[in-house]
């Protein structure tokens, strides 16, 4: 959706309007500084919370976190909010709120969108730009050691980068509720925010009224050592789907066998794929490596519009063509900087996920996959050099609470499958686990009228959930006919 030209008018103020002031903490509410502006959507506040890094300390260098709050636009607007938590991790959530200023449950409730630590704004831990001479140098691996090296040392200079965790921004978020005044709140989250809300309901459950996990990454899920498996179980699934299909079959016949041998043409080297330089137009020559390849055959897999192309790249790929793959990896890893905090995700990842991996879980966690161990080896390398946070004692040990909570998994889900959700599902008696075609976050008009009966209720209790029988998968892209 496209952003509403907002209103000169500016009211700076401490309290949300729609809030009592009697609800709100006062040392909290000195550290919170928002404006108000009223736009063609509704009521916009936007400012910042300060915290200290060192939360423990409770002293020195502090924060700006960002924070959009989306009035409510209804007569009758509910006490208790939507908290939106982002992905990744290293996405600032409040730089996507544009896109629910019409959103149906702004209606009812403030929806409040809150920058994580380390995401964005003056503590954004980002990776030092990249200078990219060509396109071959997007091309390189995303977590090379002296890239690595680099960013841990120009960022120890201005931040301590053990003090991102996620327990430690739960807390925050938990402070920014009580300065803004809300008693319960509503949790939203996808991917690695289905992560932060659970972490969220483990320290600060009392305060949850309900919890909406759209592809789930448990604590159990340990960031990135499922993710050659998971990929290859939706791979697989498209594979099962092209053979039960006489239309798909004689659109990509022996597409499985096909494939393989396309992971075979790798091992004389990289393929050299012939592009064209955006500006100029002059013909260009990139090497394509299979670690790439199969990273952003990985990506392609995420999204369901991308997906349903998988079998007819693979197709083009078996047939010579790998510029597809070549122009996705470059596209993706060009824009990566601007949508991920590198810094944040590894010092989240470092100590909540890669220290818990034992060695001898990898081979078996990344046998017989096209991605194989290299992602999550290069992880455990760059995490070597990164700072640790230090983390509660029972952080490892599985989230559990009678918070309500519906949960969503995409069938083809190449990251945090069904399988995730169903974790969380066994140790939440208040949850249910609706499983929908889709991929990495499901949508559409029936989750959407899911969503709004359980937000409207407050309970998994006679939820409806039939007309996720009726959702279909969108078709698979076919090769054009000559």
């Amino acid at each position: 959706m496209k952003a509403t030209v907002l209103s000169v008018c500016l009211a700076i103020f401490w309290v949300i309007t729609s809030v009592a002031p009697a609800q709100t903490n006062d040392t909290l509410k000195q550290r919170l500084t928002l404006e108000s502006k009223k736009t063609s959507s509704g009521k916009i506040s936007r400012g910042h919370f300060r915290v200290f890094e060192n939360r423990k300390a409770g002293k020195g260098r502090e924060l700006e976190l960002n924070i959009v709050v989306l009035h409510a636009t209804g007569k009758d607007p509910q006490p208790d909010p939507v908290f939106c938590l982002a992905g990744g991790p290293g996405q600032a959530a409040a730089t996507i709120w544009q896109g629910f200023q019409n959103h149906w449950m702004r209606r009812d409730r403030d929806l409040v969108f809150v920058n994580q630590r380390g995401t964005g704004g003056s503590n954004r831990l980002a990776f030092p730009r990249r200078e990219a001479a060509s396109p071959q140098d997007y091309l390189r691996p995303l977590l090379e050691e002296t890239r690595v090296k680099k960013a841990a040392e120009t960022l120890s200079k201005k931040f301590d980068l053990r003090m991102y965790s996620t327990p430690d921004a739960m807390d925050d978020l938990n402070e920014i509720r009580q300065a803004l005044g809300y008693k319960k709140i509503n949790l939203i989250g996808g991917s690695y925010g289905t992560r932060a809300s659970l972490v969220y309901i483990r320290r600060h459950g009392e305060t949850v009224r309900t919890a909406m996990l759209n592809g789930v990454a448990p604590i159990e899920f340990k960031n990135p050592l499922y993710h050659a498996q998971e990929a290859q179980i939706a791979l697989d699934k498209i594979f099962d789907e092209i053979e039960a299909s006489e239309k798909y079959r004689k659109a990509f016949p022996d597409l499985r066998k096909k494939f393989k041998e396309i992971l075979k043409r790798f091992d004389d080297g990289p393929i050299k794929v012939e592009l064209k330089n955006r500006r100029t137009g002059d013909p260009i020559q990139v090497k394509l490596s299979k670690s790439v390849f199969c990273s952003s055959l990985r990506l392609q897999l995420y999204y369901l519009n991308t997906s349903r192309r998988v079998p007819l790249m693979l197709l083009q790929a078996h047939a010579g063509d790998f510029k597809p793959f070549a122009i996705s990896a470059i596209n993706r890893n060009r824009s990566l900087g601007n949508a991920i905090a590198m810094g944040m995700l590894l010092s989240v990842t470092a100590a909540e996920d890669v220290a818990r991996i034992e060695p001898e879980e990898i081979a078996s966690a990344t046998k017989d996959t096209f991605l194989g161990d290299v992602r999550v080896k290069s992880q455990i390398a760059a995490c070597k050099f990164w700072p640790k946070s230090s983390l509660p004692k029972n952080f490892g040990s599985p989230v559990k609470s009678n918070v309500q909570t519906l949960i969503l998994s995409g069938s083809l889900d190449p990251v945090t499958g069904p399988r995730w959700g169903e974790v969380v599902h066994k140790n939440f008696p208040n949850s249910v686990h609706v499983v929908a075609p889709g991929a990495h976050g499901v949508g559409g008009p029936c989750i959407q009228t899911i969503q709004r009966q359980f937000l409207k209720t407050g309970t998994v209790k006679d939820l409806d959930v039939s007309c996720v029988k009726k959702m279909k998968m969108p078709p698979l892209a076919l090769p054009k006919k000559d």
